[in-house]
């Protein structure tokens, strides 16, 4: 699949996969040569300079990268964003310091990952019993441990 990508800045760069099977797609910071510094507790908007055309029917969900969620406590804040194919705007991501620790992200850094996925669109139809399950209401932790 090709996907229609638009620089808005000149110095964007353009998403890429660290490895061969790799699902996400790595975006990058696009801060004009800026550090942005976060606070611990602190959520800040990041540019990647691009906007993108993704297929009717797909979406780009925005998810953390592990190093720097793992390593440094930088995440998405709203844990996994999502791009909808009709959205020509710019690619942001809202990441949040999860640590106790000042943290900064360079221009360039890689700052996410996206994966493209289909999904299904439904339309909700509203009655008045649902079919019964074994598992019923049973909600959080119902189904045990092991």
């Amino acid at each position: 699949m090709k996907l229609n990508i638009k620089k808005l800045n000149p110095n964007a760069v353009i998403p890429s996969y660290g490895t061969e099977f790799a699902a996400g797609a790595d975006l990058y910071a696009c801060t004009n040569g800026e550090t942005v510094t976060f606070q611990p507790g602190e959520t800040k908007l990041i540019k990647t300079g691009l906007a993108m055309e993704i297929p009717e029917g797909y979406a780009g969900l925005i998810y953390a990268r592990s190093g720097i969620a793992n390593k440094r406590g930088l995440a998405p804040s709203n844990k996994v964003g999502v791009v909808d194919s009709d959205y020509r705007g710019e690619i942001m991501v809202s990441l949040h310091n999860h640590s106790t620790k000042t943290q900064e992200i360079a221009d360039g850094e890689r700052i996410a990952q996206m994966v493209i996925a289909p999904f299904l669109k439904v339309e909700y139809t509203e009655v008045e019993e649902l079919t019964d399950t074994v598992r019923g209401e049973g909600g959080f932790g119902s189904t045990g441990k092991k």
